[in-house]
Formats: C-alpha cells, structure tokens, sequence
C-alpha cells in the first residue's frame, strides 16, 4: 500500500478495468470519423477551408499542381495561337511578324507563359503588337494568374499560421484527482502553459461524456453534460501564467453528487477539457483539449506543488506537473458527507442548550447568575413563572 503524501509518479498507472473508446484522443485530437457523406459537393462550396484542412503533403501536392497545370494551359493556348497564326511556319522569316517573338515551339510557348504569369520576363521573348487575339490572352492569364496567386497563397498562409500547434504548448495532467477541498469533494485537473507568450482571454470548460437512455427508453449515446468549473463565479476564466488547478465542485447539480468511490470506479465515462484564448503573439483563437477516462481519476490524491520561490521571481517545475499524492478523503458519496455534516452540525445547535439546562439544575434556584428575585432560575433563555402562578 502506497504511504500517504508519498509523491504518485505518472509512469504507475493503476491496471485498467477494461478497454473504453475515446471520444477525444490524450492530444486533443476527436476521434470521429465522417462515413457515407452523401452531398461531397458541400465541401467545394467552401474550397478554401477545404484546402486549408488537408494534410501537408496534399496541400503541397496541390500548390504544386495549381501553378503546373495552369502554366501547361496557357502554355498550350499560346502554342495553338501560334500554330493558328501560321507563325510556326515562319519560323527564320525575317518579313513574318509573329504573335510572340522567338516562340519556335511548344516548350517556347510553355516558358513564355511561365514568364507572363510570373512577371519575370527575360526579354527574349515577347509578344507584338500585331496580335490582337494574344493581347487578350496576355490580359486573360495576368487576371486570372493573380487570382491564382492570391488563393494558394492566402491558403498556405492560412495553413502555416494555423494556431494548431500553438496547442502543442498547453499541457494538461495526465490525471484528475478527487479529493476534499474547504470539506467539500472536487474533481480537480491541472493545465498549464510552456510559452513564455500567454494565452490572452483563456477561459476552461469540461464536458462529460456518458451513453444514458431516457425515461421512454430512447438511448443516447456519448450524452454531453456541462460540468461546472466556475462559470458562476468566473474562475472558469484563467490567467495562465503559471500552472492552474482547475476544481469542479461535487454539489447536487453535479452528475457526480451521488457517486461514491466504488461506484465511480464501476461507472463508465469520460470527461473532455477544453481550453481556449488568443494567441499573444498573433491574436488567433486556439484551442486545447483533452481527456480522462475512468481509471485515470484518481480517489483521494491531490497535484504536487510545482511553484516555487527563488531570488526575484517564481519558478515552475514542470518534472512535477503530473505528480500526485495520497491524502485522507472519505470514500462516501458527496451527497452522504454533506447529509453527515448536516447531522453533525444540528447535533451541535441543540446540545448546547440542552447543556445548559443540565448545568442550570445542578445549580439549584438561587444559585445561577440568573436567579430573579424571587428565586427563580431563567433557564436557557426561558423567563421564570408569573408571580400569581407561583403563589397558587
């Protein structure tokens, strides 16, 4: 048996009852997968968040492909107006005025459509004045060469600045811990940040993920349950700049108000943490998640501390971010410990008067401070007999 306030290494995990599906991954990633998506199409009506969310390799494949094939299209529509013009005949015909000069072939017109769309222009080969049909081709591929600047372009940036990894940097502990805070039981998670860059406006949410069926039978799977961590109080809004223990607090409008230790570990669930706020550096919105399952909360341990003070400033271990210890909490449900603190403080209201009254009888009448005049004792702040009714 571990000794209590012995530090809990994150490598000794308790052996598992069974296996459970996770909704969302350790890393924040959901483990959902979309199947017999009839409409695909929706996904072009939004093409840019569609290119967006593709792998890198795809997204690379893709720039690569967009400028290919449009340099190999107009390369090809310059070599049929060319072609059309009679100009690949007149090829060394110093009296042929041509649509684009020194354009001998294919692979002429395909590097003169390189040069127009990208603005680099060699100056070996040009187009005259005498070619109104390549005039309105040269307009068409610098329009629409912009456009394609403009989205692969707006896409990559988009993909590079994306704040996804800024979510790499916002670690959650590997564990959740139960135990009694101001003699109430918490569910307790610890998140912190490795920027030196904070997380601006960062707020918490949890969810509980647990399958239930109604009253009429109707089965629900993965039900979503708010769990409240401070959201009427506003600590559910954080200043991240050190590591944060973030507590829900097991009352009756918690799903965990009847839940003893052994019925949690029988239970089924999973709890989902969402961490979310702007990125200082570059003001997106990020967001963290994570998870825990059953038997990664833990009864009756607590986080070790991992702030500490040094010379000027405020150091945070992180080797111990994970860390947690034994403490003594009761293994009843929160609802038996508040019904138990209950008894025990009306226990305490009326046996304080009831001890006064035995201390007053030992004293006799007379005896007490409060005796009146006429004998009588006032008792536990009950005033003597009239007079008229201690004569009779």
């Amino acid at each position: 048996m571990a000794r209590a306030g012995a530090p809990r290494s994150p490598g000794r995990e308790p052996p598992r009852r069974r296996g459970r599906q996770r909704y969302v991954e350790k890393d924040g990633r959901c483990n959902v997968q979309q199947g017999n998506v009839r409409e695909p199409g929706r996904y072009l009506t939004d093409l840019f968040t569609t290119l967006a969310d593709l792998q890198w390799r795809l997204s690379l494949l893709f720039f690569v492909l967009a400028y290919a094939l449009t340099w190999l299209f107009f390369g090809a529509i310059w070599w049929l107006v060319a072609y059309g013009r009679g100009d690949l005949e007149h090829l060394g015909d110093a009296a042929w005025t041509p649509c684009v000069n020194n354009l001998n072939g294919f692979v002429a017109a395909f590097l003169f459509s390189i040069e127009t769309e990208t603005t680099i222009g060699y100056g070996h080969r040009v187009i005259t004045d005498q070619c109104p049909e390549g005039i309105a081709l040269l307009l068409l591929q610098a329009i629409l060469g912009s456009m394609v600047n403009a989205f692969m372009v707006g896409c990559m940036f988009v993909k590079i600045s994306q704040p996804n990894k800024r979510a790499a940097t916002l670690v959650f502990s590997s564990h959740a811990v139960v135990s009694l805070r101001d003699g109430r039981l918490c569910l307790m998670f610890r998140v912190g940040d490795l920027r030196s860059s904070h997380i601006v406006e960062a707020s918490i949410r949890a969810k509980l993920i647990r399958s239930r069926q109604t009253l009429e039978g109707e089965f629900i799977p993965l039900h979503q349950t708010d769990l409240s961590v401070g959201f009427e109080t506003g600590d559910d809004r954080l200043f991240l700049v050190s590591p944060l223990v973030i507590s829900h607090e097991i009352d009756a409008a918690s799903p965990f108000w009847e839940a003893s230790r052994r019925a949690l570990e029988r239970d089924d669930f999973e709890i989902v943490v969402i961490l979310e706020g702007m990125v200082e550096a570059t003001g997106m919105t990020c967001q963290a998640r994570s998870s825990y399952l059953v038997d990664e909360v833990l009864w009756g341990h607590r986080f070790t501390s991992v702030l500490t003070l040094e010379d000027g400033f405020y150091e945070v271990d992180y080797a111990s971010f994970h860390q947690t210890f034994e403490v003594p909490t009761p293994s009843c449900s929160a609802r038996e410990l508040a019904e138990a603190a209950a008894r025990l403080d009306a226990h305490l209201y009326w046996s304080i008067p009831s001890r006064l009254d035995e201390r007053a009888e030992e004293e006799g009448p007379g005896e007490g401070a409060d005796a009146g005049p006429g004998g009588d004792t006032e008792r536990n702040g009950r005033l003597p007999p009239p007079e008229s009714e201690s004569k009779v």
